[in-house]
């Protein structure tokens, strides 16, 4: 008996590689979106007036595609506004979202996440929160663009096995986008995936890392402390220091 095949989906040929997201698509595509949500206006609405589609208009309002300055000026003139330019001292930005993210409550920015929602579809699969996930839980108010776990490598079958389950793409560096690579953590490659319920990045390792439960809203989460944090996650761990280092300086 043969053995099963196993097939890769591909890109279209006629698909355009895209670059990946950088700072400054995702800027844009932040003020392309709030633009649009102050007016009333759907994906679709705004891109009948722009004269692109509205998958054109969801990649740029994600990050995941950059506009070019014509596409820019007229999703903006569509809706009667204009970009202003300027400079401003790099990373800046991430200062004024974790200003806004201190001024609101835990609760609120655990809610927008759906964090809850995704955390009961995974209960099967072994895993406990880290990177800025388990930052937020904490209170600390970082950036959350996904949900950030850490599975074991004994544990990957069952990963991949929800991921098919639930529409699962993995992120595909070469074309900038998901999907066109094999989903399963084995194979080379980001641990990121998109899913139905959003978006997962996956630290894969041997044993799980030590947790503390962190409580709100009456539900339990094991995550990665701070100081594992700032050891052992890159990125939280940078953003964690910008913060501490901002509230040092204010003298907050």
């Amino acid at each position: 008996m043969n053995p099963p095949q196993r097939y890769r989906l591909q890109p279209s040929r006629s698909t355009i590689p895209r670059c990946p997201s950088t700072r400054l698509g995702t800027l844009l595509g932040a003020v392309v979106r709030q633009q649009r949500q102050l007016r009333g206006l759907s994906q679709c609405e705004l891109a009948e007036q722009a004269a692109i589609s509205q998958a054109t208009v969801a990649r740029i309002e994600r990050g995941d595609r950059a506009p070019s300055v014509a596409m820019l000026e007229a999703l903006l003139a569509a809706m009667d506004v204009q970009l202003a330019v300027g400079g401003e001292p790099l990373d800046a930005h991430l200062d004024a979202r974790m200003d806004d993210l201190a001024a609101r409550p835990l609760a609120e920015r655990i809610d927008e996440l759906g964090l809850d929602r995704l955390l009961d579809r995974l209960s099967d699969l072994p895993q406990v929160l880290t990177g800025s996930t388990a930052a937020l839980l904490q209170g600390a108010p970082v950036p959350v663009d996904a949900l950030e776990i850490a599975v074991r490598w004994q544990d990957s079958k069952v990963l991949t096995r929800w991921l098919e389950r639930n529409y699962g793409q993995r992120w595909n560096a070469r074309w900038g986008e998901f999907g066109g690579v094999w989903l399963e953590p084995e194979e080379p490659g980001e641990h990121r995936w998109s899913t139905r319920y959003g978006e997962i990045r996956a630290t894969m390792c041997d044993e799980l890392p030590e947790t503390i439960e962190v409580r709100h809203g009456g539900r339990g989460y094991q995550v990665v402390p701070l100081v594992e944090l700032e050891l052992t996650e890159p990125r939280a761990g940078e953003l964690l220091r910008r913060y501490r280092d901002r509230q040092l300086a204010s003298g907050s």
